[in-house]
């Protein structure tokens, strides 16, 4: 299966980011982008379903159908006729067939705002996701048009198979192409398709609750929507500390028919869900975060296990993530590699409570250059509360599994490599071998996977490294490329020949002397 890269838009994009140049700041231009992308979203769908409702009324085999004109007219602007199949209503001044033709209008920017204030009126579900801020803009009216212009363009449509979390792509592409503006917080708010694929492979949400507690543009929600065999199973909850990125968010789900809780507050120090406890906890927060303000946690704080630092929130949030499974939950994040060694005591001492009290479920350390923003290494960690043998989980409180993932991945753009599906089946297969009692017979394969007791942790200081566990891979004679082992076999066979001739002509003189 051809393994694709997370944007392969760039051309449009750059091209809509040079219409911005010179008049907002590079930071900014994704505000300016998305909410045009979601309009026009918006608009298609509810267009679609329009045509639907034409054909529907006019059909003698429908229930819907009527000869009547006025009724007719009363079916197809019926709200409800749209809400019911998860579309948003959009009134005149805010389509995009509207917004196209008075694209070249003085007061379009006017026209924009608008049709977001239009939009919300339409549908109080929309309230405070769509900003009014193209009037009091510096954006020239001619650069506005050629926004419109371009996302006018086929690829932005939500047509097509590969629109599934276009504006998180479309997001991650202006943070990592404008970073210099945005430090190192690219990877924050979007993580790469394959990481989150994988995530929800080896967690399979199936019913129940989902919460992402640094939800960013909601991707873990929308792929733990598709991976679930049944529609609405799942019900989604999710926390981000920004603004704008919850705006971005709750306009990324709704494109794709899921109503999510998303609220804004700090997750550390302003926890928005205390009560809630979840099936899954899904997330990618940010790595190493420094000065978070661990000074404000009270020691009271019903998420504390172990002590925490201000230096680094890795194992901060692992309490989080903690306190928030149910009694049979699990959670799966990316980290950086560093939670996995270090030696900084507040975070070492949390670990050994997480290793020793059997929490820690697996370890996978990922390939490098897998986000499009940041080069740092990352793995995932799963925790998990069903380890003790009970509901078809196997009893596995007394050992870790430890993926090796290093060598995997392939380079889908000059900086960025990506899991493929097989990949990540491979590596959700073994999961689920390990975990579930009945499953396909789990085996270590040296070099890729093993399964470790706590003891051997301990022994290895509580390393979570696991390379130090999986050991060598198992030289593979089938591993050397077909060319050499050709070139060998055949010098091989020339070498035997030239011994047969020898022998040949030996006999042949040894007959002669006898005769």
């Amino acid at each position: 299966m051809t393994v694709k890269a997370d944007i392969d838009f760039q051309k449009d994009l750059f091209e809509a980011a040079n219409k911005m140049r010179g008049s907002v700041a590079p930071a900014d231009y994704k505000h300016y982008v998305l909410p045009l992308i979601f309009l026009r979203y918006l608009s298609n769908k509810y267009e679609k379903r329009r045509k639907e409702l034409e054909q529907i009324v006019k059909d003698p085999k429908s229930d819907w159908y009527t000869e009547d004109d006025e009724m007719r007219q009363i079916i197809i602007t019926d709200p409800d006729q749209y809400k019911a199949e998860n579309v948003f209503v959009v009134p005149e001044e805010a389509s995009w067939s509207y917004i196209m033709k008075n694209a070249k209008q003085p007061n379009i920017k006017e026209i924009l705002d608008n049709a977001m204030k239009r939009l919300e009126e339409e549908n109080p579900e929309l309230e405070g996701i769509l900003p009014r801020i193209y009037q009091g803009s510096n954006l020239p009216p001619e650069n506005v048009a050629g926004l419109i212009e371009i996302f006018s363009r086929d690829v932005f449509s939500a047509n097509t198979d590969d629109s599934v979390d276009i504006l998180g792509r479309t997001y991650e592409y202006f943070i990592s192409s404008f970073a210099a503006s945005e430090g190192n917080r690219g990877g924050e708010f979007f993580t790469p398709s394959s990481i989150v694929k994988l995530l929800v492979a080896m967690l399979e949400p199936k019913s129940g609750i989902v919460f992402d507690p640094a939800c960013g543009s909601g991707g873990m929600f929308i792929q733990s929507e598709e991976y679930a065999p049944n529609k609405h199973a799942l019900s989604f909850y999710g926390q981000e500390n920004v603004v704008t990125t919850v705006r971005l968010g709750k306009m990324n789900v709704l494109l794709h028919g899921i109503n999510a809780e998303i609220r804004l507050g700090d997750s550390l120090l302003n926890d928005q869900f205390p009560d809630l406890k979840a099936d899954y906890v899904i997330a990618n927060p940010p790595f190493n975060q420094k000065d978070w303000g661990a000074d404000r946690l009270s020691k009271n704080d019903p998420r504390l296990i172990g002590p925490v630092t201000n230096s680094n929130a890795n194992y901060m949030w692992m309490q989080h993530f903690l306190y928030h499974l149910n009694d049979t939950g699990t959670a799966g994040f990316v980290m950086a590699n560093g939670a996995m060694t270090t030696n900084v005591k507040e975070e070492k001492e949390v670990r050994q409570k997480l290793v020793d009290e059997g929490y820690i479920d697996c370890i996978v350390q990922l390939p490098e250059k897998l986000f499009f923003t940041t080069g740092i290494p990352c793995c995932l960690f799963f925790l998990s509360k069903n380890r003790d043998g009970k509901n078809g989980y196997r009893a596995r409180k007394n050992e870790i599994l430890f993926i090796d993932a290093r060598k995997m991945g392939t380079l889908v753009s000059r900086k960025q490599k990506a899991l493929s599906k097989e990949e990540i089946d491979q590596i959700a297969a073994v999961y689920r071998a390990y975990k579930y009692e009945g499953a396909e017979r789990y085996e270590d394969i040296a070099g890729f996977c093993k399964v470790a007791t706590i003891d051997e942790v301990r022994a290895n200081d509580y390393k979570l490294t696991p390379g130090i566990y999986v050991g060598t891979e198992v030289s593979n004679e089938d591993d050397v490329p077909f060319e050499e082992k050709m070139a060998e076999l055949t010098q091989r066979l020339l070498e035997q020949f030239e011994e047969s001739n020898c022998l040949q002509e030996k006999i042949k003189r040894d007959l002669e002397e006898l005769m």
